[in-house]
């Protein structure tokens, strides 16, 4: 469980203070848009929820992308040390009998972006999709332990 504070808005876990995520924190996400198509393109970005876990051999990232297929879903590292998760959501086609009551499926690009601790090996990133679900799991470097060496005080 995450220790950053939520201040802002009821989710579980707040990116806010995380100094490792690059999401950044949008104080007007919160109200109702001015132009319904500006917040169904900006949907898709702000509803690809990604959890982050570390275990003692790796950091583990869990993404949502329900409906999307492999192909549709991008993961790369950037500049050596920033995950990157995107892809985009296609609108559904429109039949002209069609009457629609709700859309809430958001459509559009998506893209998450992670600074990673130093201690990692980025040469052996490994990503899987399995039900809607991206699993990326970036294993961890050894930590060398500090040589100890005794010194002789003269004198």
């Amino acid at each position: 469980m995450s220790m950053i504070p939520s201040f802002f808005g009821n989710n579980r876990r707040s990116s806010i203070f995380d100094p490792f995520s690059m999401d950044v924190w949008d104080p007007f996400k919160e109200f109702p848009s001015m132009s319904s198509s500006l917040s169904r393109e900006n949907a898709a970005i702000v509803n690809t929820r990604v959890d982050w876990r570390e275990t003692p051999e790796a950091h583990v990232f869990k993404a949502d992308l329900p409906g999307l297929k492999k192909e549709e879903v991008k993961v790369e590292i950037e500049e050596d040390s920033v995950l990157k998760i995107s892809g985009e959501r296609h609108v559904e086609k429109e039949d002209k009998n069609d009457t629609w009551h709700r859309v809430e499926r958001s459509s559009g690009q998506f893209s998450r972006r992670f600074r990673l601790p130093e201690n990692v090996k980025m040469d052996q990133v490994k990503a899987a999709m399995e039900n809607g679900v991206l699993t990326v799991t970036v294993p961890k470097s050894e930590t060398k332990k500090a040589d100890v060496k005794s010194i002789q005080i003269s004198g």
